[in-house]
């Protein structure tokens, strides 16, 4: 099964350690990242606007699956040399990640994010550019 993902959520998967907006957002997250984590040929779906990590985003919290995001996107995409539409394999990405976003780039491009503070996306960007691994997180 393709998982589909948008482009700034490339780099929140990199920086992925648990935390989130809901029990059921980190359930959903913790799925997924673990999927491509264990599974790099795991098939992968660039989409434009909500992906399968959005569908648990919590519905009493502020949407910004719809509105705010889309700059990151594009700005991640655009970074990767891909675009919606694009298909191919979890590892694909994360060597594109390697060879294009640098740890520094993550505070530019993920200004305002509530998560960017804590500098996990950073981190995993660092990993992925040392080619170390990527921490798993317990379901």
């Amino acid at each position: 099964m393709t998982v589909k993902l948008r482009g700034h959520h490339l780099l929140c998967l990199l920086g992925y350690r648990g935390m989130g907006y809901s029990a059921e957002f980190c359930a959903n997250m913790t799925s997924i990242y673990e999927r491509l984590r264990q599974q790099p040929e795991q098939s992968v779906e660039l989409v434009e606007g909500p992906d399968e990590i959005c569908r648990a985003y919590p519905e009493d919290k502020t949407n910004h699956c719809r509105g705010t995001v889309g700059n990151r996107d594009r700005e991640v995409l655009q970074r990767l040399g891909l675009a919606p539409g694009w298909r191919g394999s979890w590892g694909e990405i994360t060597v594109l990640l390697k060879e294009r976003i640098h740890p520094d780039d993550v505070g530019v491009i993920c200004e305002g994010c509530p998560w960017e503070p804590y500098g996990v996306c950073r981190d995993g960007v660092r990993l992925v550019r040392e080619d170390l691994p990527l921490p798993a997180v317990e379901r």
